[in-house]
């Protein structure tokens, strides 16, 4: 039998149309090739801060406490919601400060461990939705969230990332958010909609308070409207470790609800995940954090959830969560982190400055991009774009609508001649 045949006697269809190729990893692969080559190539492509010299960033803090966990740290299972101290530990370094200012306002949270912040959007879209249900999301995102959807038999609708003419914010399409939620509500009983915010993948954008407010203000609404469906606005933050504003949410959270009366079909979530604020990336720690009124209801989600992740994932690693609790619940330690981290956090911003200077600089109309790992330049062809620097030794990462620049990615000393190569293309193929 020919594959295909094959495919089709073992495999529902479901199954058959998967493909194995990633477009970021596909870039990625033609940069290592071209400096396996010899070629002055330029890494603009995956989603990891690597140093000047192209070793991957890793805080050297979270490195050394890591390597003197405990042999039953390292080898046991944790408890399926995830150690206990980690839970709270997670609601702190996703919510902030305003944690127990939120807890005084009668708020509750609830966590549960999983493996990364992938775990945290899978357990939502799995928990929170029904197979044939809709989420929402913003026109712009990271690429998995559509895979993520698709695997627990989600349709997806969107809302711009920015608005197309004239509005009242200019990074918040308020009219089209409403319509959207409100289509939603009209025709199932529940609404998800995931919002990667601050430092958006791919863009870098982050929303300021005025546009945290009038998204916060769009979910209350529709809440309000419909008083019987439940309203979840899912924030997945997490490249938040690398905004102006980290815990941004939570400010506006907290001065809203100061005032307002939160209905109770609002849910807010937080996908926390240390890949990124811990350079953790393969140990795939991360937690899902409830907020609500009802601490009941935080605590059934936490239940369900842990239901779930055991028939997924079976549990979370206990190593991860160990090692944060070592470091966070040692201020000497806290303390070393948060030293490292700012240093981290300098390199990036510095090249992302720099280099959005040279674009702007050039009149090439690049998106609002301040915070995070990423760039991304609006085109309307940017795969002939993005194949034209290639062949100047600059790969950056084709998307639709644009080019994803990985800022993280690219040594400082790079930067120069990565804009350069960029802004002769897009001239050439957009003038």
């Amino acid at each position: 039998m020919d594959l295909k045949t094959l495919e089709n006697i073992f495999l529902p269809r479901e199954s058959r149309v998967k493909k194995g190729s990633d477009n970021i990893f596909a870039w990625y692969g033609r940069y290592q090739q071209a400096k396996a080559l010899g070629e002055p190539a330029i890494n603009g492509t995956v989603g990891s801060l690597l140093e000047n010299d192209g070793s991957l960033a890793i805080n050297s803090v979270v490195n050394e406490t890591l390597r003197v966990q405990s042999d039953f740290d390292i080898s046991s299972y944790a408890p399926l919601s995830g150690l206990p101290e980690f839970n709270s530990l997670a609601s702190e370094l996703a919510i902030g400060p305003r944690l127990a200012s939120l807890r005084d306002l009668g708020l509750h949270t609830s966590a549960v461990a999983t493996p990364g912040g992938t775990g945290a959007l899978y357990l939502s879209a799995r928990t929170m939705l029904a197979v044939g249900d809709t989420i929402l999301l913003r026109s712009l995102h990271w690429g998995p969230y559509d895979t993520l959807a698709s695997e627990c038999g989600l349709q997806v609708r969107h809302w711009p990332i920015l608005p197309a003419g004239e509005a009242p914010h200019p990074k918040v399409d308020l009219q089209t958010l409403e319509i959207e939620l409100d289509a939603i509500a009209s025709s199932q009983d529940r609404v998800l909609s995931w919002l990667n915010d601050p430092a958006h993948n791919p863009t870098g954008l982050s929303l300021d308070g005025s546009g945290r407010e009038l998204i916060l203000d769009a979910f209350i609404n529709c809440a309000r409207r419909h008083p019987k469906v439940g309203i979840t606005l899912f924030l997945d933050t997490a490249y938040a470790v690398y905004a102006d504003e980290p815990y941004g949410w939570s400010e506006t959270i907290h001065t809203k609800f100061s005032w307002v009366e939160w209905p109770e079909n609002l849910l807010i979530c937080w996908a926390f995940s240390a890949s990124k604020s811990h350079t953790f990336y393969g140990m795939r720690c991360g937690s899902i954090v409830f907020l609500h009124p009802s601490e009941d209801y935080v605590s059934r989600l936490a239940e369900i959830c842990s239901v779930t992740g055991r028939g997924t994932w079976s549990l979370a690693p206990r190593l991860p969560q160990a090692t944060l609790l070592d470091i966070h619940r040692d201020e000497e330690k806290a303390a070393a982190w948060a030293t490292e981290r700012d240093r981290l956090m300098a390199l990036l911003s510095s090249r992302r400055a720099h280099f959005n200077q040279l674009i702007e600089a050039a009149g090439i109309p690049l998106m609002p991009s301040n915070d995070g790992y990423f760039a991304f330049l609006p085109c309307d062809d940017p795969l002939s774009i993005a194949e034209k620097a290639a062949e100047s030794h600059f790969y950056a990462v084709p998307m639709t609508g644009g080019i994803r620049i990985g800022i993280c990615s690219i040594a400082t000393h790079d930067i120069d001649r990565a804009a350069e190569v960029l802004i002769a293309p897009w001239r050439a193929v957009e003038e």
